[in-house]
């Protein structure tokens, strides 16, 4: 067996963060991630198609209808056929799905300056620093 390296530590804490980063807001306001993702794309992109919210949040066409659909019923979110190419659809906020995301938003934004509490503007500096360095050596490693 052998023993952890410091890349190892790293990446592990980094994945840690990252996996649990994207799940405790949606569990703080009661809401799947996905469906935050969405509602937050839609209030800051405008009216999209679901083959774009399907590739920003990562899933598949069936799960972004159902939750488009979800939104629907509920009155926060409308569709209709793309008038460009009528394969398409597009889905936009009502004014009360543009509330709740603007809400979404407000309260995101309180929760993550509480995350941060304690760290220092010049240690998120660092952090943010370090991750360009990584992404940039990720492309560099990608390249032929």
């Amino acid at each position: 067996m052998r023993e952890e390296t410091a890349e190892d530590r790293f990446f592990r804490e980094l994945g840690g963060a990252c996996a649990e980063l994207r799940q405790a807001f949606a569990r703080h306001v009661g809401m799947s991630a996905h469906r935050v993702q969405m509602l937050v794309r839609l209030w800051r992109a405008g009216e999209t198609s679901h083959s774009d919210l399907r590739q920003v949040l990562g899933i598949d066409g069936a799960s972004v209808t159902r939750l488009v659909k979800e939104l629907e019923a509920e009155g926060l979110a409308g569709r209709r056929l793309d008038p460009a190419d009528n394969r398409y659809t597009l889905a936009a906020l009502t004014p009360a799905g543009e509330r709740v995301a603007g809400d979404l938003e407000r309260l995101h934004q309180a929760y993550q300056e509480r995350l941060l509490d304690g760290v220092t503007a010049h240690e998120q500096e660092i952090v943010r620093r370090v991750l360009r360095r990584v992404r940039a050596n990720v492309t560099e490693q990608e390249r032929p």
